[in-house]
Parts: C-alpha cells; sequence; structure tokens
C-alpha cells in the first residue's frame, strides 16, 4: 500500500497505446497506487489510450510544452520528450498530485542490486513489493529535502561491484545523477534541455547550482532494448543516432563535458562528464586575497 494519498506514478508515453511495458511491469511487481499516462494532443493514438486506460491519460498542449523548452537545435522536430518532462509538473497538480515518479513506457521490471548488508547480488533479485520501495524512496525525498531521487539503470553497473555506482553503494553514498526514473515534488521542478539526452542535461545543470539529485542504486530498473520498440523516441534515435545525442550535453555544459569511446568490441560514442569541473569547489582560506 502506497503511504501517500498524493502521489501517483506519471507515465509519459506517445505512439503506444498498446505497448505500454511499464504499467503492465508496474503491477506485476506489485505497485498498488495511481498510474496515469501523459500524452499529447498530437498523439495520433489518442481515443486508444482512452480506450485502454480510461480516466486516467492525461493530455497536454504540445506547442505549450515546445514553448517553454530549448530544445538546442533548430531541426524543427516535435517528435522528444523532453516536451512532456517539463509540463508534466503542470499537469500533475492540475490533478491534485504533490509527488510523482515519472516513467518512460518501456520498462520490464524492476530488481535488486544489494542485500540488506550491501552486498552486491546477481540472482533471485526481482522486487516483489514494489509499494515498499516507493513509500521508502519517497520518505527520502521528503525527508531530506532533496529535487530528484531516482532507480539505477542497467547501464551503471558495467562492472559489477567494481562498479562506480556500486562502489558508493557499499560506502553508503549515492551517486549524482537521476536518468530514466523521477521522483519529483511538483512545487519544485528541474528543468530538461536538449532535444535527447535531456535527462543527463537536467542532472548536470541543475547539479551545477546546488539542487539535490540522486540515484539509489539499490532499485534498479530494466528496459526494453533500445530501437526495439516501435513509436515513443525510437525514430529519433534513429535519425539522429548517439554521435548527435552526446553533443546535446556538450552544448549545454561545454565546460565539463567531453565524448569518448564506450565498448569493448562495437565501440561507440559517448559522453563523459568531469565533475571536477561541474561543480563550485571549497577553497582553503589560505588561498583568501588579502
Amino acid at each position: 500500500m502506497i503511504n501517500y494519498n498524493n502521489f501517483a506514478v506519471v507515465i509519459l508515453t506517445h505512439g503506444r497505446a498498446d505497448k505500454v511495458y511499464t504499467f503492465n511491469s508496474l503491477r506485476k511487481q506489485g505497485y498498488t497506487g495511481d498510474i496515469y499516462l501523459v500524452i499529447d494532443n498530437e498523439d495520433k493514438q489518442q481515443e486508444d489510450y482512452k480506450k485502454n486506460f480510461k480516466d486516467k491519460v492525461i493530455i497536454f498542449d504540445k506547442q505549450e510544452a515546445i514553448d517553454i523548452t530549448d530544445s538546442a537545435d533548430n531541426f524543427k522536430k516535435r517528435n522528444s520528450v523532453v516536451f512532456a518532462r517539463n509540463i508534466v509538473y503542470k499537469k500533475a497538480k492540475e490533478i491534485g498530485l504533490k509527488y510523482i515518479l515519472v516513467l518512460d513506457d518501456d520498462y520490464s521490471g524492476y530488481y535488486n542490486c544489494f542485500d540488506n548488508e550491501r552486498n552486491y547480488i546477481t540472482k533471485n533479485t526481482k522486487i516483489k513489493n514494489l509499494d515498499g520501495y516507493i513509500n521508502a524512496m519517497l520518505k527520502f525525498l521528503i525527508d531530506t529535502n532533496s529535487d530528484c531521487i531516482a532507480f539505477s539503470q542497467g547501464g551503471d553497473f558495467i562492472g559489477g561491484d567494481n562498479s562506480k555506482i556500486a562502489k558508493l553503494h557499499i560506502k553508503g553514498k549515492l551517486s549524482r545523477k537521476a536518468m530514466n526514473a523521477f521522483f519529483f515534488d511538483v512545487d519544485k521542478p528541474l528543468y530538461f534541455g536538449g532535444r535527447i539526452n535531456e535527462d543527463v542535461n537536467m542532472y548536470i545543470t541543475d547539479g551545477k547550482i546546488g539542487k539535490k539529485i540522486f540515484t539509489y542504486a539499490r532499485a534498479r530498473l530494466e528496459q526494453i532494448e533500445t530501437q526495439a520498440n516501435s513509436g515513443g523516441l525510437t525514430e529519433i534515435y534513429k535519425d539522429l543516432g548517439t554521435y548527435v545525442k552526446s553533443f546535446y550535453s556538450i552544448i549545454y555544459n561545454p565546460s565539463c563535458v567531453k565524448l569518448m569511446m564506450m565498448g569493448v568490441k562495437n565501440k561507440r560514442i559517448h559522453h563523459k562528464i568531469l565533475w571536477k569541473y561541474t561543480t563550485p569547489m571549497i577553497l582553503s582560506e589560505k588561498h583568501k586575497k588579502i
């Protein structure tokens, strides 16, 4: 049972009325609270969404969302989730929500990555009581006055217990990032910019000015293979590719983001964040000018 009656999961979706995998995976793994689907008024499957999800469909004005978003390019394309990310706070407040968990529509499952002693685990890890996890993460968001808390994702654990995020969790620390899944207080909106890589741009840009944005490594979500599911962002990823994708983060934060090669056999270009150049440093008094 969810302990907060002003909370709901909000799924951002487009063109996938019959393939909202996230809705099904949430229910299968024990989430009992409200779920709303957010679509734009240009989605050709509006009626199908309403048929499948009844009064849980929220429709926003696409042009209004575009007008408040900097896509960081002049492509004039309208198929990006970034627009929904920036207007979801307003739409949630309109239906009386205070806290939301914003998810994409292609998540297939949710898993434990550590046991209660913070040991990294790989077997029998599927979460059976999502309500418990969600209650705990909401409590953390509120009690710490954080701006965003996120689930971890599969790519965070390349290297297993030797990965950066695993090492942090074992030490009782959090990773300063948030991707794919976001717990928010709707009265404390964070800004998403860039047509793609918008989540990376958010946690760097807002993190630079002191926003408290964290990933909780123990809870990991699993996503349908990228570009295997039609609709959503598949077309824009196929059109622009990971090369262009990474440049959106360089455009937003050129002082602390660079390109790198990622992978072993099939290498691809990816962004790399240089955290030592991202946030202000606390200098010793000995450096104070007299």
